[in-house]
C-alpha cells in the first residue's frame, strides 16, 4: 500500500490549454478517494498523470515519499483497471488474470501464479468461469476479471477509469458493491475516476470534486452534501438537485420568488446588505404541511404554492413548482448549468413529498420548508457564506473513523 501527494499539478497541452490546473491532494495509505466532476473537467487526465499515461507540466507527483514525475508506468507500481476491461479475448479468464505476472520483470513461479490467481477468483465469485474467453461472459464478468486481474498485482495502490460505465444500472449497483467490499477486505490505497455521483457517493472515504480543471472542494460526501463550499458543489452534489432560488433579506424575512421564508439569524445575516443572494435547499428540506410533525413547525415557514405536476416513485414523490425567471440571476445560473453539463437550470423549485401526499398539480396546496437547512450563496462568486467549516470537518473526521473500523472488522474476518 502507498501515500499518494499530489502537489500543484498541472497538464497544459501544446495549445495551451491547461486540462489540470494547480491540484493539490495528499491520498492517506489505503484510502478510497474519488474524483468526480462533468465530462472534461480533468478527473482523467489527473487519474493518468498519477499512473504515468501523462506528462506532468508542472508541480510533483509523490508516491510513499518518492518523486516519481519522470518514473515510467511500470516503476509506479500502480494497478489500473480501465473503462473497456483490455482484456485479451484469445485468453482463458485463468490467463487473463495471470498475465500480469507473466509478463513482469520479477518473474513468480508458477505455484505462486495459481495461489494469486485463484484467491482472486474466489474473491470476485469467478472460479466457475476461469476456463471461459472473454467473448463468453457477462460485462460484469468481465470487469471482475478486469479487476482480478490487478488485484494479482499486489500493487501500491488501485487507479479506476470510470470501470463501470458501459454496465446497465442494475449491473453497476451490483458492481459498486463488490468493489466496495473489496477495498474494504484489501485495505488498498485507491483512486476512482466518475462523472456519477452516485458512485462518488457510496464509494469514497472523501471525494475530489472538480471543475474545468481546478480542485473545488475535498471531503467525505456527507460534508459535500451538507456543507457544499460553493455553489457549483451544491449544484453537482445530490439527486434530484438542490434548488437556487433569488432572494433578498428585508425586514428579518426572505423575499423569495415563492413566498417570503423566516430563518434562523445566521442565515439572515448572510444575506444582510446585500442586494440579491442565491438561496440553495434541497428537495427533501420541503414537505406537505399535513406530514410535518408540529414540534419541527417553528423551524421552518409554511408557504402556499401551485405545483405544475408531482411525480409518485412508490416511497417518496416529486412536486413542480414553477417560478418567475429574475434575470439579475439569469446570467449566473446560465453559467452555472454550463460548468454542471446541463443545458440550463430552470426557474423551477423541486420538493420532496410523502408518498401519501395528495398534493396534486393545478391545485393550491400548503408546503413546509425547514429553513435551518438553507444554504445561502453569493451571487457573484458562487462562494457559499453559510458554509459551517468546524461542522464539515467534523463530519469528514467521523467518516474517516467509522472508514477505519470498517477496514479493522474485514480484515479480522479474512484472519
Amino acid at each position: 500500500m502507498a501515500t499518494i501527494e499530489i502537489q500543484n499539478l498541472v497538464k497544459r497541452y501544446d495549445d495551451g490549454f491547461p486540462a489540470v490546473n494547480d491540484v493539490s491532494l495528499d491520498i492517506a495509505d489505503g484510502e478510497f478517494v474519488i474524483l468526480v466532476g462533468p465530462s472534461g473537467c480533468g478527473k482523467s487526465t489527473l487519474l493518468r498523470m498519477i499512473v504515468g499515461l501523462e506528462d506532468i507540466t508542472e508541480g510533483e507527483l509523490r508516491i510513499d515519499g518518492k518523486r516519481v514525475n519522470e518514473s515510467a508506468p511500470r516503476d509506479r507500481d500502480l494497478a489500473m483497471v480501465f473503462q473497456n476491461y483490455a482484456l485479451y479475448p484469445h485468453l482463458s479468464v485463468y490467463d487473463n488474470i495471470a498475465f500480469p505476472m507473466r509478463l513482469s520483470k520479477n518473474k513468480l513461479p508458477e505455484d505462486e501464479i495459481d495461489r494469486r490467481v485463484r484467491r482472486a477468483s474466489s474473491m470476485l465469485g469467478l472460479d466457475e468461469h476461469l476456463e471461459r474467453k472473454p467473448g463468453n461472459l457477462s460485462g460484469g464478468q468481465r470487469q471482475r476479471v478486469a479487476m482480478g486481474r490487478a488485484i494479482v498485482r499486489e500493487a501500491d495502490a488501485f487507479l479506476f477509469d470510470e470501470p463501470l460505465s458501459n454496465l446497465d444500472a442494475k449491473l453497476r449497483g451490483q458492481m459498486r458493491t463488490q468493489i466496495a467490499q473489496l477495498q474494504r477486505r484489501l485495505g488498498i490505497t485507491s483512486v476512482y475516476v466518475t462523472h456519477d455521483q452516485t458512485e462518488a457517493m457510496t464509494l469514497g472515504d472523501r471525494v475530489a470534486v472538480l471543475k474545468k480543471g481546478r480542485l473545488q472542494q475535498v471531503a467525505s460526501p456527507r460534508e459535500l452534501y451538507e456543507q457544499p463550499a460553493n455553489l457549483f458543489v451544491a449544484g453537482f452534489i445530490g439527486s434530484p438537485s438542490m434548488n437556487f432560488l433569488p432572494a433578498r433579506e428585508e425586514n428579518g424575512h426572505l423575499r423569495t420568488p415563492i413566498g417570503d421564508l423566516t430563518a434562523p439569524e445566521h442565515v439572515l445575516e448572510a444575506a444582510r446588505g446585500r442586494d440579491l443572494v442565491l438561496l440553495g435547499v434541497r428537495p427533501e428540506h420541503f414537505e406537505d404541511l399535513e406530514f410535518v410533525d408540529e414540534a419541527l413547525l417553528p423551524h421552518g415557514t409554511e408557504l402556499a404554492v401551485t405545483p405544475t405536476h408531482t411525480e409518485w416513485l412508490g416511497n417518496e414523490q416529486y412536486g413542480y413548482i414553477d417560478y418567475e425567471k429574475d434575470p439579475e440571476v439569469g446570467e449566473v445560473l446560465d453559467e452555472l448549468a454550463r460548468d454542471l453539463d446541463q443545458d440550463e437550470i430552470p426557474p423551477q423549485v423541486v420538493v420532496t413529498l410523502s408518498s401519501a401526499s395528495r398534493i396534486r398539480g393545478g391545485i393550491e396546496s400548503r408546503i413546509w420548508v425547514d429553513t435551518r437547512k438553507v444554504h445561502v450563496f453569493d451571487v457573484a462568486t458562487g462562494e457559499n457564506l453559510t458554509r459551517d467549516e468546524e461542522k464539515g470537518a467534523e463530519l469528514t473526521r467521523r467518516a474517516a473513523e467509522d472508514r477505519q473500523r470498517e477496514i479493522e472488522t474485514a480484515a479480522a474476518l479474512e484472519d
